[in-house]
């Protein structure tokens, strides 16, 4: 990934990290909820844990345990960081990577209010790209991840540190996007498609090459069926008259959640990837070139 582009995803991200979307939006909330988070689950955590950019529920599939210390990968607002603490406990510890500061910033807010209102103690954040994880060797039982990977550039190296801050035994259990067959070129080079999780995913045989290649084994990709349209949900659900976080050109109209408009003001960056991306949507059925997979993979004992 170039500079370029790795500061194009870190800009988009960072804007949707200040936009105000949330599960208090019902097309965010829809999201999560089409990629298997529960009703309660969304309800424990604060709602602006959730900005509808995940394509799985990795803290359901993971079998975290009491006393494990657990590490997601692109953490975002720390959703999966607050669930998993609470699986883990007060023996365990849930640590999250981002490279985007806003994201940082908002997760370690978001962990002050913490789950059910109680801030959590047993998690800690680090700014840093994540084939670059600033942690020990074989400090973590398990690493998690949602929908980021397909975002890396190297993503063997992702693995190699994957399998470097494992124990041995230590498993790794991920949503991604993977690709069932090539994309059409308009959204192989589309940049909105790239940030969007699409257009940097990798065949699913590679993906499981990858992770065995880098000294896993048991590993598995399979393949959801869940519907990746369900992001063009999340269009229109920014915070109708909210200010402008990041400004793009004026005079676009937002319909608001009851059919009304908002006057014509700046369009947030936020919406612009999130809108982008459901009129992507609409040109390609997604569906037929790529996959929400679950991604599952042990490091072998010692």
């Amino acid at each position: 990934m170039s500079d370029e582009l790795r500061n194009q995803v870190k800009s988009k991200y960072g804007a949707v990290a200040v936009s105000g979307l949330s599960s208090d939006h019902a097309g965010v909330k829809s999201v999560a909820e089409a990629f298997g988070y529960t009703h309660e689950e969304l309800a424990s955590i604060p709602a602006e844990a959730n900005m509808g950019l995940s394509c799985g529920n990795p803290t359901a599939t993971a079998n975290l345990r009491p006393g494990e210390v657990v590490v997601d990968l692109g953490c975002g607002g720390g959703l999966d960081v607050l669930l998993a603490a609470a699986k883990v406990g007060p023996t365990g510890k849930a640590i999250g990577i981002d490279m985007t500061d806003e994201m940082i910033d908002l997760a370690r807010r978001n962990a002050t209010k913490g789950r059910d209102g109680r801030p959590l103690e047993n998690v800690e954040f680090h700014l840093a790209h994540i084939d670059d994880i600033p942690l020990p060797a074989a400090s973590a039982d398990c690493v998690i991840s949602n929908c980021v990977i397909n975002l890396a550039p190297d993503k063997r190296a992702v693995f190699r540190e994957i399998a470097r801050i494992l124990k041995p035994g230590g498993r790794l259990a991920v949503s991604d996007i993977a690709l069932k067959r090539p994309l059409p070129e308009e959204l192989e080079r589309n940049i909105l498609a790239y940030v969007g999780c699409i257009a940097g995913a990798i065949p699913i045989e590679d993906y499981r090459q990858g992770l065995t290649d880098s000294g896993f084994s048991q590993v598995e990709v399979v393949d959801t069926g869940a519907d990746l349209n369900a992001y063009a949900k999340v269009e229109n659900q920014a915070g109708c008259c909210s200010p402008a976080a990041t400004a793009v050109p004026a005079g676009l109209q937002v319909v608001d959640e009851a059919g009304g408009r908002c006057a014509p003001r700046a369009e947030p960056a936020a919406e612009v990837l999130h809108q982008r991306l459901a009129e992507l949507l609409r040109q390609y059925d997604v569906n037929d070139y790529a996959a929400s997979v679950r991604v599952f993979a042990v490091k072998p004992a010692e």
